[in-house]
């Protein structure tokens, strides 16, 4: 009875796949964003590709310059091409959010499934634990320990920030572990002996971390927003890192004169958010079956 109750386990995981990707590719706002991330990791990664010019061979001579043949997007304050910094501070603003969110979900996953798995004394101690971050303010945190930082470059600001971003996330694989743990597979797992690590792995998280994905793809846009606010504060990345955030704090004083300056870095910026959160979007809801149509 138990091997056929994990079978039908699989069989229905298999189908809820297949169901999820039959569901996200026939929408529209799957592709659009997808697209425009695919060519902005592609930025990220061979910025070569789409600019040979040295985003820090700078001509204060032509500070502020609009538009010109050789620079598209105009040059900025201090005569650097806007176009190339646009292209090479896509790794520094993706990594950001990549890294923090990824350190974020490692914790989360760890400490939630811990916890709702567990149960008891330990949920307990867990979730007050959780509580405790969660009541500090997400900026204003990073803020104070960004500021007790010498160096800050895309490793620890990345970490500052999953500090802060961990636990909604860990809050929601306890709530999703829970909902699972008690499943019929995973109680006939647990009568034929299965070790708690297999059971974990096999049947508990890859039935429960769905939702946590999903909602993990509106993180990354919401840590590229904090970074680049921190940034633009003066308390985030410092030159001479490269990323959108340091050119909109840099733009800032002259955006009257320059508006140039400040419009493209914050067009790539918008860009990528609104597609990570469209994204995140449609992918919450072809999870969630009620989503599924």
């Amino acid at each position: 009875m138990t091997d056929q109750v994990l079978a039908q386990t699989v069989e229905e995981d298999a189908l809820a796949g297949r169901g999820v990707w039959a569901t996200v590719r026939r929408r529209v706002l799957f592709w659009v964003p997808l697209t425009v991330l695919v060519v902005l990791v592609l930025l990220a990664l061979f910025p070569g590709l789409f600019s040979q010019v040295d985003p820090r061979a700078c001509d204060i001579s032509a500070s502020t310059r609009p538009s010109s043949p050789g620079h598209l997007f105009g040059q900025d304050l201090q005569g650097c091409d806007v176009y190339a910094n646009v292209v090479h501070g896509a790794r520094a603003s993706l990594s950001v959010g990549l890294f923090c969110t990824l350190i974020a979900l490692v914790i989360a996953v760890l400490i939630g499934t811990v916890a709702g798995y567990v149960g008891g004394w330990t949920d307990s101690v867990l979730a007050r634990l959780t509580d405790v971050f969660l009541g500090f303010p997400f900026l204003l945190g990073a803020i104070v320990v960004l500021n007790s930082l010498g160096e800050r470059s895309v490793l620890s600001v990345s970490l500052v920030l999953a500090l802060f971003s961990w636990p909604a996330l860990a809050r929601m694989v306890r709530t999703t572990v829970r909902a699972t743990r008690d499943a019929e597979y995973v109680q006939a797992a647990k009568a034929m002996g299965f070790p708690v690590s297999r059971i974990l792995t096999h049947y508990v998280l890859p039935n429960s971390i769905g939702p946590v994905l999903a909602v993990a793809t509106l993180t990354v846009g919401g840590v590229i927003v904090a970074e680049s606010t921190l940034t633009f504060l003066g308390l985030g990345l410092r030159a001479p890192s490269i990323s959108w955030g340091l050119q909109l704090a840099t733009a800032q004083s002259r955006f009257q004169q320059a508006p140039h300056t400040l419009i493209y870095p914050g067009i790539f910026l918008a860009a990528t958010v609104l597609s990570l959160i469209t994204l995140g979007d449609v992918m919450r809801d072809a999870v969630n079956p009620k989503g599924r149509s």
